[in-house]
């Protein structure tokens, strides 16, 4: 495990596994987490749950480091950010054209 702040990760690895490598996987988390929300806390992790998975969902896939860019990452949930925000403007548009919103 690793702290940082008042956040606390922890991850379970086999025997074989490189602990240190695990360790740098971690503290990469952190700190994609850290550029995503600046200066993450405990709240943006819980307030923001899906974007936190998000982001470990594109570092990570199934146990392995999917991608080691920060840069990158970050990008596709920026990404993703507008798509989802271009489609509550679609839903919002057809809501009122309805007269529901």
């Amino acid at each position: 495990f690793l702290s940082y702040a008042s956040l606390y990760f922890c991850c379970a690895i086999e025997q074989d596994d490189n602990e240190l490598l695990t360790l740098e996987t971690i503290h990469r988390y952190v700190e994609l987490l850290d550029k995503y929300f600046g200066s993450v806390c405990e709240l943006d992790i819980i307030f923001n749950f899906e974007k936190a998975y998000f982001i470990f969902d594109e570092f990570i896939l199934g146990g392995e480091v999917q991608e080691t860019s920060k840069k990158s990452v970050l990008k596709a949930v920026n990404d993703q950010d507008v798509i989802q925000e271009e489609e509550l403007e679609e839903k919002r548009s057809v809501l009122e054209d309805l007269g529901l919103a």
